[in-house]
């Protein structure tokens, strides 16, 4: 009995040792997932908004790389990315998972361009552990190629400029200037970003290809067009003040739409609040994250593919990166006085936006350009009438809202800006056309799918 026994367990772990592992099945909605702790982490960090489009577009072009070696439907984007070199050869023979590849590759530089390293390893670590134990050879093997596309990747990021640019003298307020961006309450926190202007472009030729149509002459004549233009942001947010009093003393909970759509997109990280003598940050979504999360709704209501969503979440990215560059190398060219500090100068001195004034300056609406860029990718892939329920707010206490396309969200983003009181007409009329050349020029220079694929 006990050598029958004992040939048992022989035959047994002879059929285990020889049982061929499953590969590792790697979703959409693991790219999600690992986008979102990014996401969740810069929340916690308090990133700036250039900075964050930084985080979210190398991880993704590093994924979309990976995912377009031997692909039939997407072209790598060697050659079409500025300074970009074709990453290393995959063999398709080599056992290789692809999709897992694409996922280490993102997390690995996410890890680099994140202030807490703790949190992205600990996520990142889970997961290592994960698929090493349901594929320990197909990991390795994974992980391996991963990692030279990582290093391919490091060494062209690493030649955008952006470590230079925080080595360069702090910006320089005209105290003297009352046309020119001065700080503002209640933190009073230096320009942000002053240099972004030197960051690479991945796509444009330079910073200021887009450049947007010169702001109105700063005047304090009332019949002066800027003078105007600050006096129709007074007037409205009076007006809405009016309303929220009128609801409050009516005991209502409804919230008058103007504030809302202001609050809704308000996505300033750097919101504070003060209480006795203590102050600190009121976290929340940057402007980036908030359309990178519309990307994804879109996605899921689609039921797109990992390959799909990588591609959407890179080419989205992209866009909000050029964004960035274009709007920044503006503000600091014009260098425009907020509407905050010029009320308060010359119209009332008591007056307050309904949103927070963010540190840097006016002109022109950085949610213009980055919504109206966004709105115009996402609309080449999923269409004008798009109709989609807006959650990404949730998580700070604000409901969702509800959208017929992307491009009605992204007017409602830009005209929040005159409804939160931080921004003139003119900034975001301009800066809506800004975001849309931008947009368009993307998506037309670009060639991410083969054309088999575009034709059908």
């Amino acid at each position: 009995m006990n050598a029958k026994i004992f040939l048992i367990g022989i035959i047994m772990m002879l059929f285990t040792s020889c049982k061929k592992e499953a590969p590792i099945k790697i979703t959409a909605d693991d790219f999600c997932a690992a986008v979102d702790t990014v996401t969740w982490i810069m929340v916690h960090d308090i990133f700036s908004p250039p900075v964050a489009s930084r985080v979210y577009v190398y991880p993704n072009i590093a994924a979309y790389e990976i995912i377009a070696q031997n692909s039939k439907e997407y072209e790598s984007l060697q050659g079409q990315l500025n300074d970009l070199t074709p990453i290393p050869k995959l063999d398709p023979k080599s056992g290789v998972n692809q999709r897992l590849a694409a996922i280490i590759a993102h997390l690995e530089i996410s890890k680099q361009l994140l202030f807490s390293e703790d949190m992205i390893e600990k996520y990142r670590d889970s997961l290592y552990i994960k698929w090493e134990d349901e594929n320990k050879s197909e990991f390795l093997m994974s992980k391996d190629y991963a990692f030279k596309v990582v290093d391919h990747i490091n060494k062209w990021m690493d030649k955008d400029r952006y470590k230079q640019s925080r080595t360069f003298a702090k910006y320089s307020v005209y105290s003297d200037r009352q046309d020119r961006w001065q700080p503002t309450p209640p933190s009073y926190m230096d320009a942000v970003e002053p240099n972004w202007k030197v960051i690479r472009p991945l796509v444009m030729d330079s910073s200021s290809q887009f450049k947007p149509v010169a702001p109105y002459p700063f005047s304090t004549d009332k019949n002066s067009s800027f003078y105007k233009e600050a006096k129709e942001v007074y007037d409205l947010g009076n007006s809405i003040t009016q309303e929220l009093l009128a609801m409050e003393n009516a005991k209502s909970d409804k919230i008058p739409e103007k504030s809302a759509i202001a609050s809704f997109w308000d996505c300033n990280p750097y919101a504070t609040v003060i209480q006795g003598h203590m102050m600190f940050a009121k976290k929340k979504n940057t402007p980036d994250a908030h359309w990178i999360n519309i990307a994804k709704i879109a996605c899921k209501m689609t039921k797109t593919d990992f390959e799909t969503t990588v591609y959407i979440n890179t080419l989205t990215s992209i866009g909000i990166f050029e964004s960035f560059i274009s709007c920044w190398d503006e503000k600091f060219r014009s260098n425009v006085v907020r509407p905050e500090t010029y009320i308060n100068k010359f119209i009332d001195e008591g007056w307050m936006p309904q949103l927070q004034t963010p540190p840097f300056p006016e002109y022109s609406s950085g949610h213009s350009v980055v919504s109206t860029c966004s709105a115009v990718i996402l609309t080449s892939i999923f269409g004008d009438n798009f109709a989609y329920i807006d959650d990404s707010e949730i998580p700070f206490g604000l409901p969702e809202r509800s959208f017929t396309s992307f491009n009605q969200a992204a007017s409602e983003a830009s005209i929040s800006r005159l409804y939160g009181g931080i921004h003139y007409r003119a900034a975001i009329v301009n800066g809506i056309d800004q975001g849309r050349n931008i947009g368009n020029y993307v998506v037309s220079k670009l060639k991410m799918k083969k054309k088999n694929e575009q034709k059908k």
